[in-house]
């Protein structure tokens, strides 16, 4: 760490957690600068590339756009591959002579995967569907792992009393948190799965459409086919 980070904007707690379809990220919106309280309220998680991935950063905030920025621009290049894309900043991030020197960690997640990087070029993917950073990460990481285990709430609901539990013991996280989550995935969401699942409006439509029974036949005959709603 540089001699100036203690008058940089720092930013702390990160929690990503994810049960069955729904992912979560959560940030406290406190940026501290030095021993000073300087915002309660900001923004440190994200959606990226079509809201399909959440990122969020704890660390220096200027560091951490700049990392958001070199993040989002892989997930483009590589058609939102969640990997690829942070293997390729912890590349650039270690080897580059300007972002080798940028302070902060980020935590990204889709459906698939959830990963922790950082500027050694450390790309961890936890055991647990659970991921915190920042200095009230090991309290939020607890928490979270005691409701994932021991209760029936869902991602979003756990990630936010997570980062409660956090903001109670660590001095550089507040209670003013911010929520994203996923939604699931297009397959298990598209309408004509449901209808498949046996959705009952799926299943009267065809009734529906049978319904002139008489006379159709010398209509047809008389004005030709009759062209049917899409």
């Amino acid at each position: 760490m540089s001699p100036k980070s203690g008058t940089r904007p720092r930013a702390t707690t990160i929690l990503a957690v994810k049960r069955g379809t729904e992912v979560a990220l959560a940030g406290d919106g406190q940026v501290t600068v030095g021993d000073v309280v300087m915002k309660h309220h900001a923004s440190k998680v994200r959606y990226l590339y079509h809201e399909r991935v959440l990122v969020g950063f704890a660390g220096a905030v200027a560091d951490a756009f700049a990392l958001f920025d070199k993040f989002e621009r892989h997930l483009d290049q590589h058609q939102g591959n969640l990997l690829r894309a942070a293997v390729e900043l912890g590349k650039e991030w270690r080897t580059d002579r300007y972002l080798r020197h940028l302070e902060a960690m980020l935590v990204v997640a889709d459906h698939d995967q959830m990963l922790l990087l950082t500027g050694e070029g450390d790309i961890i993917e936890p055991d647990d569907d659970i991921c915190a950073i920042g200095s009230g990460g090991p309290f939020a990481h607890a928490a979270a792992r005691a409701l994932l285990r021991h209760t029936d709430l869902d991602a979003s609901a756990i990630a936010r009393r997570g980062l409660e539990i956090a903001a109670s013991l660590c001095i550089y996280t507040n209670d003013a948190i911010t929520v994203h989550t996923l939604k699931p995935p297009a397959a298990l969401a598209d309408p004509a799965m449901a209808g498949l699942a046996g959705g009952p409006d799926r299943v009267a439509a065809p009734e529906a459409a049978e319904e002139p029974v008489g006379g159709s036949r010398s209509e047809e005959a008389e004005h030709g086919p009759r062209a049917e709603a899409g």
